[in-house]
């Protein structure tokens, strides 16, 4: 555990750790020799020997003062170790989860993913700061006392040997349910974190469907999961250290029947006897703290193994070197994709997106099309065959070079509780304000600035949620303005908006689009029809691709859903006669 916990120590504080490390080990050996010398000095002032017991004081006075220097020295460095990990440990998840596939992020939850990087991680700094030097003084300061109770009794130092394995097996037993219990506890406490996230953002639907109060019942289900697995945390780790205690006073008691015995057979003095004692019940007494750290110790290590766990995460590959992007195109070669083993979403995909041209993609639900422009930004790797954007594999430039070729607007808009023009900038963040106000406008955010309290200035929320969908996708598009990216990858998301909304969101979309390489996911019938090429999915595959003239004259796939959608264009409410 140790090896794995220094292991997660930023570089620049791991020249430390050994200074670390052997101020614990000498405040350790300096408690142990302090304990070992209460034994002269007591045989002394006993024998009434003076100028003997001055001596043994002297080098009592010594220990102690090591005992000190080197608390001072363990307790100085342990926090600076500590707080630097915090630090830097949450920087390299932070740089870790930038590195990961996009698409990673799908089967995540929030919940999760805060637990570990803040919880997690400052358990693993407590675990540096304070509970190593806990943890090793509870075995070096019993260990030391056992080898130097040689020099006084060797019969007793045995007898303190031979019970640490005795106390090493049963701090395994109590380790081994806490562990489980401790692992349950996480998952309901990361259940319940997300819910408690969900409750938060989803008022306005949680309250629709009256879901409050009692009525969340998967809130309500959670909590009661968590409360069950705090108890069952409890109840693995009471018998636990209720275990180990006995186990080391009842140590305790076999060595002071030993001392006892010893005196009596005469082989030790009175004086002798009762300095064995006091250094007996000494040696016990890391043991014991060292029970009462147990819990501690193991919650320690699980947040330790959760921390690594996530940094063990495949990263995507990096190039080491980037590539100079050549013309704005964008072609898919022989690409087959699934989201795991038997999940195969897209098959043989071929196709290629001209500079300059708009290839629209559609099809019915689940065929693939959201798929093509994730993996056209390297949301993941493709199981086989080659995705190429301006002219280079995906895989071979660095995401960051990659991503600013790309305008990326989607139909899940999150918007940072930051201000309306702060999140248009945040396309291109040395954008001048006359770009971000000029995209704005484009894409009419203005006309939502001028009702907003603060203009420009307001702060739209925790993900957008003071505007509403249509207004964030206006937003969403302005930042892809400002971008100015010779490649637009867009999935197209006015079908749920309002006439208003959507005519501003069009225009919009139409001004990001003009002279670009478009990818479209399309579901307007003008998007559809004025598109350079079509590529109708179904299951995976390309089953026809053409102009809208060429696949209507086709009258298959294409042409019946053309004609499906054309029809429902014109679909209203029929009035109802009494």
């Amino acid at each position: 555990m140790i090896r794995k916990v220094l292991g997660l120590v930023p570089a620049e504080f791991a020249r430390l750790t050994p200074r670390l490390l052997l101020a614990i080990v000498a405040q350790a050996l300096s408690q142990a020799a302090a304990y070992v010398l209460l034994v002269p000095v007591l045989r002394a002032l006993f024998d009434q020997e003076l100028s003997r017991a001055w001596w043994w004081t002297l080098w009592l006075a010594l220990a102690v003062a090591g005992v000190v220097v080197f608390g001072y020295l363990q307790s100085v460095l342990g926090l600076r170790v500590g707080v630097g990990m915090q630090h830097g440990l949450q920087n390299r998840l932070g740089d870790h989860l930038n590195a990961l596939p996009l698409g990673w992020f799908d089967d995540r939850h929030a919940g999760e993913l805060s637990r570990v990087m803040v919880e997690n991680v400052r358990e693993v700094q407590g675990l540096i700061a304070y509970l190593l030097a806990k943890m090793l003084t509870g075995v070096l300061v019993p260990l030391g006392v056992a080898v130097g109770m040689v020099f006084v009794d060797w019969r007793i130092s045995l007898a303190m040997l031979v019970t640490a394995p005795v106390l090493f097996l049963v701090n395994l037993w109590a380790n081994r349910s806490y562990v489980a219990a401790d692992e349950r506890m996480h998952e309901a406490a990361t259940e319940a974190n997300a819910r408690v996230l969900e409750f938060a953002q989803a008022q306005p639907m949680l309250r629709s469907l009256g879901a409050v109060g009692a009525g969340n019942r998967a809130l309500d289900a959670a909590l009661a999961r968590q409360r069950t697995a705090a108890n069952g945390l409890l109840v693995a780790a009471v018998p636990g250290l209720i275990g180990f205690t006995l186990v080391v006073q009842a140590v305790f008691l076999v060595l002071v029947y030993l001392v006892v015995g010893r005196a009596t057979d005469g082989a030790i003095s009175a004086a002798a006897a009762i300095a064995l004692i006091a250094v007996s019940s000494r040696f016990i007494e890391p043991l014991t703290q060292a029970a009462q750290l147990g819990g501690a110790l193991r919650t320690a290590a699980a947040a330790a193994d959760r921390v690594s766990a996530l940094l063990a995460e495949p990263a995507l590959a990096q190039p080491d070197s980037s590539v100079e992007a050549g013309a704005p195109q964008v072609e898919f070669d022989g690409v087959t994709f699934g989201y795991g083993p038997g999940k195969t979403v897209l098959e043989d995909i071929s196709f290629t997106a001209a500079p300059g041209t708009t290839t629209a993609i559609v099809g019915p639900s689940g065929a693939g099309k959201s798929t093509l422009l994730r993996l056209a930004a390297r949301f993941h790797d493709t199981d086989s065959g080659r995705v190429s954007v301006g002219g280079h594999d995906v895989r071979e430039q660095p995401a960051e070079s990659l991503l600013n070729g790309l305008a990326l607007v989607f139909q899940n808009v999150y918007l940072f509780d930051r201000s309306v023009l702060e999140n248009i900038r945040a396309g291109r963040p040395d954008a001048t304000d006359a770009e971000v106000l000029a995209a704005a406008r484009i894409a009419r955010v203005d006309e939502i600035a001028e009702r907003l309290p603060d203009g420009w200035q307001t702060a739209v929320g925790e993900g957008g949620s003071a505007l509403s969908g249509g207004e964030r996708q206006r937003v969403s598009i302005a930042r892809a303005l400002v971008k100015d990216a010779p490649i637009v990858l867009l999935d197209e998301a006015t079908s749920a908006l309002d006439p208003h909304n959507e005519a501003a969101v069009v225009r919009g979309v139409h001004e990001l689009t003009r002279g670009r390489t478009v990818l479209v996911v399309a579901h307007r019938l003008a998007t559809i029809a004025h598109a350079d090429q079509i590529l109708f999915m179904d299951a995976g595959r390309i089953v026809e691709r053409g102009t809208h003239a060429e696949l209507l004259a086709l009258d298959g796939r294409y042409a019946a859903f053309w004609n499906e959608r054309a029809r429902a264009s014109g679909w209203r409410l029929a009035p109802v006669s009494a």
